[in-house]
């Protein structure tokens, strides 16, 4: 039976209550029982597939999810259940990705904020006065694919959220760093630590915004002179993250409000998560205080995607909705979605659309008729004549000596390294790329490739500055 048929008394024959109407009722009583903001993630989310054979099928969109409710609520939905219909004898919870999109994103935390007294719940943002962060089920680190441009970021936040659910522990470095560009998993991980946290200790409080929200609260609390509220709200906190700091250079009065809170947590051993765009000493109009505070901890960069890792994420993601996607197609993505995650995602999302929706098969050539303005987007502009220049100047030489035929290491090396870019970031064939370097052989290229591809794995500080080049020619 699914759960919008009815059921019938197993006494009297009779029809009684549809399932979804049971469903209904249960809902209800728990939303009684259980603290609000755990009613709202973890259960009202939650949808029944069928009740067959004495087994009541429950749907979450996540692992995590299902794990938490077989663990700390199924005993009691069976107990609910039975109430109306005594022939369920056991609850299973399986994951349907599908159940997200009936599920609207969940609160991480609820602090009330009395910055005006007679605020209505339009203003306040919130149905009972209160203002929250919305935090994505998809976003624990059971999901998070680990790879070497991030592993050290998802190392350090696993140690801030085992740290963080064991109260007294001495916290691991403060603050925690997260930078990186768009879309490589700094939110990722700050809702990870979050849901790590409510799942051990759900007692702690926790509060996790953007940095323009937390500038928003900043001068409501002005306005209408509530400023020790504020202060006390966000100070009283066992964990603060703020998303996206970058936004609040500039902004001195915020600046300075961050500034103290920052250091009224240090002082009483709480946790600082920041995510930015950049690392601190790259953030320009942050006051040299702010910049020197937010360098105290440990800051970890999420370097751009490796193919590795590209291919890893769609497989893991393929899998968690259960589509089946040749290897090739999954390979050809890899190779050419390179932006961000999130676009890397959203192309397999439009394969598995077309697939779903219109039925055709997935296959490499549907796959490249997709994706052509994602191909087109991600087409690679870059010249080797800015490579060259960029180059020489991150390592002080004369943009001439790039094709020059001295081979002293000072410049050598230097130009080796515009090559790779060069057959990295453009499409010029090895004989154009020796061309552009002074009339040189296409076997020339191809060791400087190869000794650079050699530099950068065995020495980090060469790998950064290359990778630094990378990025600042690709933004």
């Amino acid at each position: 039976m699914v759960a919008g048929e009815p059921m019938r008394n197993i006494q009297s024959g009779k029809l009684v209550q549809s399932g979804s109407e049971v469903w209904a009722r249960v809902l209800g009583q728990l939303k009684i029982e259980v603290e609000e903001t755990a009613y709202r993630s973890f259960l009202r989310p939650l949808r029944v597939e069928r009740v067959e054979a004495g087994e009541l099928l429950v749907a979450a969109p996540t692992a995590f999810m299902r794990n938490w409710v077989a663990t700390n609520y199924a005993d009691r939905v069976l107990e609910l259940w039975r109430q109306h219909d005594p022939a369920v004898d056991r609850v299973s919870v399986i994951v349907d990705p599908d159940v997200t999109a009936a599920a609207r994103p969940v609160p991480l935390v609820e602090v009330p904020v009395n910055v005006e007294p007679a605020a209505t719940p339009a203003e306040s943002g919130d149905d009972r006065g209160y203002f929250s962060a919305a935090l994505d089920p998809r976003f624990t680190f059971e999901n998070f694919i680990v790879g070497k441009p991030n592993e050290l970021a998802h190392a350090a936040a696993r140690r801030v959220a085992e740290t963080c659910a064991t109260p007294g522990h001495p916290v691991p470095f403060n603050p925690l760093f997260l930078y990186g560009g768009v879309g490589l998993g700094k939110t990722h991980l700050m809702h990870a630590i979050a849901w790590y946290i409510r799942m051990q200790a759900p007692t702690r409080k926790v509060i996790y915004l953007s940095a323009e929200k937390f500038m928003y609260q900043f001068i409501r609390a002005l306005r209408y002179r509530s400023i020790m509220d504020f202060k006390e709200q966000f100070r009283s906190v066992d964990l603060l993250m703020i998303d996206d700091v970058q936004f609040i250079s500039g902004k001195d009065s915020t600046q300075e409000e961050f500034f103290h809170t920052f250091n009224a947590l240090v002082d009483q051993n709480r946790q600082i998560v920041i995510s930015a765009d950049k690392s601190p000493s790259d953030l320009e109009g942050l006051e040299e205080r702010m910049r020197s505070r937010l360098g105290w901890g440990l800051a970890a960069d999420i370097h751009p995607t490796t193919y590795e890792l590209r291919l890893g994420i769609l497989e893991s993601k393929a899998e968690q909705c259960g589509l089946k996607v040749p290897q090739k197609v999954l390979e050809f993505l890899a190779h050419k979605i390179v932006s961000n995650v999130r676009e890397l995602e959203g192309a397999l999302n439009r394969i598995a659309a077309q697939a779903q929706l219109i039925g055709r098969d997935i296959t490499l050539e549907t796959a490249h008729d997709l994706m052509q303005d994602l191909l087109r987007a991600g087409e690679r502009r870059v010249t080797i004549d800015e490579i060259q220049k960029r180059v020489a100047e991150h390592f002080n030489i004369k943009m001439a000596e790039m094709t020059s035929a001295r081979r002293a290491r000072l410049v050598a090396r230097p130009r080796q390294v515009a090559m790779y870019l060069a057959k990295q970031l453009t499409a010029r064939s090895l004989p154009e790329i020796g061309r552009k370097f002074g009339g040189r052989d296409h076997t020339t290229v191809m060791h400087a490739v190869r000794k650079v591809e050699e530099l950068v794995a065995a020495d980090r500080n060469f790998a950064e500055d290359v990778e630094l080049l990378r990025r600042s020619l690709q933004s």
